[in-house]
């Protein structure tokens, strides 16, 4: 027993892959053929993505916001997880990494549900305000450019209805959070964030240490 979250090695990792995962084949090879990516790490963990699709269907979520596409894999997740006429909004700006997903999607026969914007995820999220989508969403996942996180947290916040959730991805920065020699503009992006967050009533949080520290924010 243990008053603390356990530290997890490679052995103790791997079992709780092996006990809990239930990876459809399409986000396997989705996962495998991310992992010969330059930019591998950008993909979430397996394990995160099939909690957050066990809270998509917990909350009965039917519209959704993802900030942060690359490859595809949390976007498949939450596709599969939502009901046939649910919806995915996904903000990214890169046509080279977004064309992998959208590859994906239409082989997992998800594709009807999402709806890729390729501009500032910024700009997409006010354009969705701007039409008077306010309140009209029920979960969102941030996984973008870390300096800009307040941002979409904010406007995420209005996008959501009351009860609804943001899930905030890279919130331990891989233990950079906690280390005073790390001071680029993302870790002190990701500490203000984490501040900022901590003193918001709007929202109830609970930082979770899952893959890279994901925090939930529930509208109130």
């Amino acid at each position: 027993m243990s008053n603390r979250t356990l530290n997890l090695d490679e052995s103790l990792y791997e079992y709780l892959l092996s006990a809990s995962l239930r990876e459809p084949p399409v986000l396997k090879r989705l996962r495998e053929q991310t992992a010969k990516a330059a930019m591998a790490n950008m993909q979430i963990a397996p394990e995160q993505g099939q909690f957050m699709q066990l809270l998509i269907k917990l909350m009965g979520a039917k519209r959704t916001i993802e900030i942060g596409v690359f490859t595809g894999y949390s976007s498949l997740c939450t596709a599969l997880a939502l009901p046939d006429d649910g919806e995915i909004v996904c903000c990214d700006i890169s046509e080279k990494w977004t064309s992998i997903a959208a590859d994906f999607w239409l082989k997992a026969g998800v594709s009807h549900k999402v709806k890729l914007y390729l501009a500032p995820a910024q700009e997409t999220l006010e354009n969705l305000l701007a039409a008077g989508e306010y309140e009209s969403f029920d979960f969102a996942f941030i996984d973008a450019d870390k300096s800009s996180y307040w941002r979409y947290y904010e406007l995420c916040l209005q996008l959501l209805r009351p009860g609804g959730v943001i899930a905030v991805d890279n919130v331990l920065w891989d233990g950079k959070v906690i280390d005073e020699s790390a001071n680029d503009a993302d870790t002190l992006a990701i500490r203000q964030f984490n501040l900022q967050l901590k003193a918001d009533t709007r929202v109830d949080i609970s930082l979770l240490p899952i893959a890279d520290g994901l925090t939930l924010a529930r509208k109130k």
